[in-house]
């Protein structure tokens, strides 16, 4: 018995290895699905009538249900398995994608965001949760990384497809979703050959009433996490709602290719801070990434009132790296303390707390667009995120005791 449990060990890593690497495949393609008709939104402003608070009640519809499937469907994968909750998130993005087709009004775009935004809930716990059950044990800072990256990396890769597609291929409004829907199909048929990591039990029914799941441990450092969770995510929710609307409006360019520059700018320079936050503790991380955050908020403030395209989009580049780090700072402090049963209850409050954080802003910013400009819209995002810096800079602690700074 002894001699066979190295060779069961050496056999499982790569299994667990091919594991991971689906999961954050196909993490990644959900997200990059849910922003694939964001270069579409100037088309669809002048060739549909949409308007700017539409849009933004499409972000919130996105975020609800995001919200919905967290709090309802958060914790099925404990009772069901990843796998086929996973996949069944795979399907729904799969579907809001097919439904967004038929975009030439209001309705078939909130329906297709709504089926993508329940996609995107479900799959940040289940498949988040894969992700944490199959990952390696090194490097440190990979899971807490690819937890909070992989959403925007995601979501940035999937507007410059999108964006190229929309700007040089054959009809776009068709092609586009088609192509995402297929690369979402490809990895619900990867998924369904991978091992499953948390068996079926007993408790579906009951797992479906809405519970915070948060471990003892890291109570203490949920409330100042979530202050981060919804600063970072809040500006998420603005270049979701007003980015192509700011490049258009107040950058000077109707180029979908500039649009997915503007929103992508935010995103994709998420990954680097994850990976930067492993040279941190995470207290520090906090502090350095919100710092970068609120500077970027008044870069962006100043940048959409003056309308320079190049500072708006160096600004981004300043909070997406910030978002990085101060999120990935903040996993490191809930994390370590969930057990295996409580990792997907966990990931699905602290998602919760994110898209509610990208939610509100969206529909308050959303009504206020009515009456204020884009780049007053823009200042009150940076009066939150400087809120949130002075919070971090008075009360972030590391793990282990008050006394760890």
């Amino acid at each position: 018995m002894t001699q066979t449990h190295p060779r069961r060990a050496r056999a499982a890593a790569p299994v667990q290895g091919r594991g991971f690497v689906a999961a954050t495949v196909s993490f990644v393609t959900v997200f990059a699905a849910g922003a694939a008709a964001i270069p579409l939104y100037d088309t669809y402003r002048s060739a549909d009538g949409l308007t700017n608070d539409q849009f933004s009640l499409v972000a919130v519809a996105y975020f609800v249900c995001a919200v919905f499937a967290l709090l309802v469907l958060g914790r099925l994968s404990n009772h069901q398995g990843r796998r086929p909750v996973s996949i069944a998130a795979l399907l729904i993005a799969a579907a809001g994608c097919l439904t967004l087709l038929w975009v030439h009004s209001f309705l078939p775009l909130l329906v297709g965001r709504s089926l993508q935004g329940l996609a995107a809930g479900l799959a940040s716990s289940a498949i988040g949760a894969y992700i944490v059950d199959t990952a390696p044990r090194r490097p440190r800072w990979l899971v807490p990384a690819v937890t909070t990256a992989a959403a925007t990396v995601g979501l940035a890769l999937g507007v410059f497809l999108s964006g190229l597609l929309v700007e040089f291929a054959p009809a776009p409004r068709v092609l586009t979703f088609c192509v995402f829907a297929v690369l979402l199909l490809g990895c619900a048929a990867a998924l369904a050959t991978r091992p499953e990591t948390v068996p079926g039990t007993a408790g579906a029914w009951s797992s479906l009433i809405p519970r915070l799941a948060v471990p003892t441990a890291a109570r203490p450092y949920l409330p100042l996490a979530s202050g981060i969770f919804v600063a970072t995510w809040a500006f998420g929710g603005y270049f979701t709602s007003f980015g192509p609307s700011i490049a258009a409006e107040n950058l000077g360019s109707h180029s979908p290719l500039v649009a997915a520059a503007v929103f992508a700018s935010y995103m994709a320079p998420s990954f680097l801070g994850g990976f930067l936050a492993g040279r941190f503790t995470p207290a520090a991380a906090q502090r350095t990434g919100m710092t970068l955050v609120a500077a970027a908020g008044i870069g962006l403030t100043v940048a959409s009132a003056a309308g320079i395209l190049g500072l708006f989009i160096g600004a981004g580049v300043l909070g997406g790296i910030g978002m990085g780090l101060a999120t990935s700072g903040s996993m490191n402090t809930l994390l370590p303390a969930a057990l295996p049963r409580e990792r997907a209850g966990l990931l699905a409050v602290i998602y919760a707390i994110s898209y509610t954080g990208s939610a509100v802003p969206s529909l308050i910013a959303g009504q206020a667009s009515r009456v204020l400009s884009l780049p007053a819209i823009t200042a009150g995002y940076a009066v939150l995120a400087c809120l949130v810096w002075l919070a971090v800079l008075v009360a972030a602690r590391n793990p282990g005791g008050p006394g760890r700074v």
